[in-house]
């Protein structure tokens, strides 16, 4: 792929470890389970966004630019991470937020990655749920730069085929240490939103030829729906990476079981999952993204879905700082006395 065509930044502590998952292996009672910690890319607490900043940043710095526009979610991993990158090459960052999720309580608006916004000096903005995001954050990049400023606009996520080429490069990384640990990995599987991290790997693995599956959990749109994004922007990636060939619609893997009640709202299976890689590897999960595609992981190891020998990779895309958002739904009830339940027994 020789990735060094592109303008790149270092922003983060690659390669993130790959570590095996013996005691949630066991509990399940399936195959070997591995775990690559893109929780742990050190930038602001870290995330899967890091390394699509590197290249989105990168591209930036090129064009001339001295501020970030991007936008996501209330409580986004993606605008936390942004925000922190900025802060690394001296640019300002702004930020649009979306109420997507309007059941919590008037903290979640204030806590978890939204204080971090405020330690990290981002001006943000909030929007109503279901507009145009990427259109508001373009009508705003527009409008500062009709000021006389230079903005750069980042999607929300990152993923566009400049972002997605930050996991064609997790590929070559994973791959690497995989053959160092002699590790033949059969399956990826992770939780998929914006698309450009399923989109940088299926690409990545396919200028490679590297017969590896990548399975995304959905955490918000249908099956269909996300395959179409995802093929897309993996189309899109692989061509701009000049690799061989059309990148093929059935090398998209979705499902869509454990989307819940929407996105940004937590699941009761990925809570469930929260609190068994909790207790079983000290591994914490976020609610909106991770949770949900380490439930996915679960109920497909239950069912039968691989064979025992299998080796399957859980690629975590980190978030644990929004967990204090969902205090309300993840705290263990209180006794009187300040202690919890299951210290009383």
């Amino acid at each position: 792929m020789h990735l060094a065509r592109f303008p790149r930044i270092a922003l983060g502590h690659f390669p993130t470890p790959l570590e095996k998952m013996p005691r949630l292996s066991a509990a399940l009672g399936g195959p070997t389970l591995y775990i690559k910690r893109d929780d742990c890319t050190g930038l602001a607490t870290g995330g899967n966004k890091t390394r699509k900043l590197e290249f989105l940043v990168a591209d930036a710095i090129k064009q001339g630019a001295d501020m970030l526009i991007t936008q996501g979610a209330t409580q986004s991993n993606h605008v936390r991470q942004t925000a922190a990158a900025a802060i690394l090459v001296g640019m300002k960052c702004r930020a649009l937020l979306e109420r997507r999720v309007t059941t919590m309580p008037a903290s979640y608006e204030s806590t978890g990655n939204v204080l971090l916004d405020d330690i990290l000096d981002c001006p943000y903005e909030f929007r109503p749920g279901g507009v145009d995001m990427n259109k508001e954050g373009m009508a705003l990049t527009e409008k500062l730069r009709a000021a006389g400023g230079k903005p750069y606009f980042i999607p929300g996520g990152g993923s566009n085929p400049i972002g997605a080429l930050g996991y064609a490069s997790c590929v070559q990384e994973l791959t690497y240490q995989a053959d160092q640990q002699n590790l033949r990995i059969h399956r990826i599987v992770h939780a998929t939103g914006s698309a450009g991290t399923q989109a940088g790997l299926v690409a990545g693995l396919h200028a490679l030829n590297a017969p590896i599956e990548v399975i995304g959990v959905s955490v918000r749109a249908k099956r269909e729906t996300q395959i179409d994004n995802v093929h897309r922007l993996a189309a899109q990636t692989s061509e701009l990476l000049g690799a061989r060939g059309d990148l093929p619609r059935n090398l998209i893997q979705v499902i869509d079981d454990h989307v819940g009640a929407g996105y940004g709202q937590a699941s009761e299976d990925g809570i469930a999952a929260i609190r068994m890689l909790a207790r079983t590897e000290s591994i914490l999960l976020d609610p909106v993204y991770s949770a949900k595609g380490m439930a996915g992981l679960i109920a497909m190891v239950r069912a039968g879905k691989f064979k025992k020998d299998e080796n399957i990779v859980f690629l975590h895309t980190g978030g644990a700082s929004a967990l204090y958002a969902y205090e309300s739904l993840l705290a263990a009830p209180r006794q009187k006395d300040g202690g919890t339940a299951a210290a009383a027994r």
